[in-house]
């Protein structure tokens, strides 16, 4: 089911931040509220959050400057500590994290 889940609607080429003889790789989908897009990232269990958010806004938003402006949210709860292992912070093989901007904007 997992390889279903990461690969609704991404891009064809996944974001791989692991080395090529790493045995457990876990795929998760991050999607970016304000580019209506979404990335595959390959990852291991100890990967930072803040690296996958990186990864996840070079590739959906290259032109965004402040990172630190965008949340990450999983399971519809904040990520508040960015430097916690996706693994720690509840994810799994298969999970999918939110970036949104941290302020909302107003609809005009």
């Amino acid at each position: 089911m997992s390889e279903f889940v990461t690969s609704l609607r991404t891009r064809p080429v996944a974001v791989r931040l692991v080395g090529d003889h790493v045995m457990s790789v876990w795929t998760v989908r991050v999607q970016c509220a304000e580019a209506w897009d979404a990335v595959r990232v390959e990852i291991v269990a100890e990967s930072r959050v803040r690296d996958v958010k990186q990864a996840a806004m070079a590739q959906l938003m290259p032109d965004v400057d402040d990172i630190d402006g965008y949340v990450v949210k999983l399971r519809g709860c904040e990520v508040t500590n960015e430097n916690l292992s996706v693994q720690a912070v509840g994810a799994m093989d298969g999970s999918t994290f939110l970036v949104m901007s941290r302020r909302r904007r107003a609809v005009r």
